[in-house]
């Protein structure tokens, strides 16, 4: 049985740390998709973290594996915050808390879908937020973009990847907040930081807890 058991984030992956009496590191990737580090008692958690690193590609293609999106009929799906279950129609759409998709090109009805969802979220987090604390960009674009959820550039172009509706809404919102800082601060510098921190104290807990969608990136 282990003798401690507290949640880390480190190596870019929040995961929960279990140490006992064991000889050797040991990684599990559970039913809920959370990383399980099982760890001897004295085991530094700088080689802790190591270990994850070296790991970290069999780790994300346990989480996708665990966290895929099924598109058969009667699957649930988690978007923006609201579970949707899978049925059969002739158009791809939200209705009556159903994701409608056609039999076939089902893949591609979904993502094109996924695609409206975010541009709608994301614009209108962006519009609020620039509006209430006067921070302007020039236009905003859903990409399928796996290595980032956001960007921004010099020219105050924001773009999001479409997997943002998976996140939850104040999940979203941190990101929003995130590229419409760096319109001020193309950087993060303690500055870029504090002028996050400005609009969301709780920052720290939101991009933590961000970490923990990474199989997202490995959807579709």
């Amino acid at each position: 049985m282990p003798k401690s058991q507290e949640n880390v984030s480190g190596s870019g992956l929040e995961y929960q740390l279990l140490r006992s009496r064991r000889k050797y590191l040991r990684l599990t990737v559970n039913r809920e998709g959370k990383l399980i580090v099982s760890a001897p008692m004295l085991c530094r958690l700088r080689e802790i973290e190591d270990f994850i690193r070296r790991h970290e590609r069999w780790i994300l293609s346990r989480m996708r594996m665990k966290n895929a999106v099924t598109l058969s009929d009667g699957e649930t799906v988690t978007l923006c915050g609201t579970d949707y279950t899978i049925r059969n129609g002739r158009r791809a759409a939200l209705a009556d808390g159903c994701v409608v998709l056609p039999e076939e090109g089902r893949t591609e009805a979904f993502i094109a879908l996924l695609k409206r969802l975010a541009q709608t979220r994301m614009q209108t987090l962006l519009d609020a937020i620039s509006n209430r604390y006067c921070l302007r960009y020039a236009s905003m674009k859903i990409t399928s973009a796996r290595g980032r959820w956001g960007s921004c550039n010099s020219q105050k172009k924001i773009c999001f990847s479409f997997r943002t509706v998976f996140l939850p809404d104040e999940l979203a919102e941190y990101l929003a907040v995130h590229e419409l800082c760096h319109t001020v601060r193309m950087n993060h510098s303690p500055d870029f930081w504090r002028e996050v921190e400005r609009i969301l104290p709780d920052y720290l807990s939101r991009r933590k807890a961000l970490k923990g969608y990474l199989w997202a990136m490995n959807c579709l």
